[in-house]
């Protein structure tokens, strides 16, 4: 039985990513095998349209055919997190097309606009959620809009999470304090910032991790649940070669570094879409393929 939203918001956000074919376009399909092992493992809610799905290298008609592409693979075995952004307009838009093909909610990217007022951001979020109707999760990706400029928008009618993608802990327990208890504060930054996310409060955490080596993901989990910080740290320190590889560049490897280890693995989701970095470096490759070696992925 599928989780319910609430349960999979503290669990993990598996960060899918988007493949494409030998011509440049989705090849979706090419997901079935990524998916079903992650939801093997026990991920808890597959999303679509996320960074690590190169939302931002999608029109917004390939985003659209991804989530009902990607919520026929899941067949409703997790909730189906999908990412939804851009203009307000194509946000309206996907955000219909994903309630349509059956996601439980919504992950709002923050706009990347110029010229982005914190109240614009409020109006953002309320004409997304009356396109879809669904439950939300405001990405935030930048903090310096303040505490009260996230309480706003954690205010909105149909905001159920937070996902805090920024290196402050601290403003992230001043957040959560100032907000609604019964919103759900997610670790944005992976598997390695989870464990201070957790410290103040947050639960669950994102992961790019989970195309490629979900059970790990699972593991670090299970220990942050349990409150077991040197459990996690160990497993943690197991998986950080991969991380560091993604961090290059700007984070210009970030998605790079997944599809490079979904190739050396056999599962070819195909290149990244400029301005993403491809291929690895040689130094990235070869730091890539001891990681695989030394942790026998398969």
């Amino acid at each position: 039985m599928a989780l319910s939203l609430e349960q999979a918001l503290t669990g993990i956000s598996g960060i899918l990513v988007t493949p494409f074919g030998s011509d440049g376009e989705l090849a979706p399909q090419r997901l079935v095998p990524i998916v079903d092992r992650a939801l093997t493992a026990g991920l808890h809610m597959p999303v679509v349209n996320g960074n690590t799905g190169e939302f931002y290298s999608l029109t917004t008609d390939e985003a659209c055919a991804m989530v009902i592409d990607v919520a026929g693979i899941v067949n409703g075995r997790a909730p189906l997190l999908a990412g939804v952004g851009r203009s307000v307009r194509d946000a309206c838009r996907l955000a219909k097309a994903s309630a349509d093909a059956g996601a439980a909610a919504l992950m709002i990217h923050q706009p990347p606009d110029a010229f982005v007022a914190p109240r614009g951001i409020v109006d953002y979020l309320k004409a997304v959620a009356d396109a879809a109707g669904l439950p939300m999760m405001v990405y935030l990706r930048n903090d310096v809009i303040g505490t009260a400029a996230i309480a706003d928008l954690c205010a909105v009618q149909g905001v159920k999470g937070v996902k805090w993608a920024t290196p402050n802990p601290l403003k992230l327990a001043e957040a959560k304090a100032a907000c609604d208890p019964s919103i759900v504060w997610v670790g944005g930054l992976a598997e390695v910032w989870a464990p201070a996310f957790y410290a103040v409060g947050a639960r669950g955490f994102t992961s790019g991790l989970i195309n490629v080596w979900p059970e790990r993901s699972l593991q670090i989990h299970s220990a942050l649940e349990a409150g077991h910080y040197s459990e996690a740290n160990r497993l943690i320190a197991g998986m950080k070669a991969f991380e560091e590889v993604r961090a290059e560049e700007m984070n210009g490897t970030n998605v790079t570094g997944v599809k490079a280890a979904l190739l050396a693995l056999g599962r070819d989701c195909g290149p990244t879409r400029p301005p993403s970095a491809w291929p690895l470096t040689a130094s990235q490759q070869t730091k890539l393929d001891e990681f695989i070696a030394r942790n026998a992925l398969t």
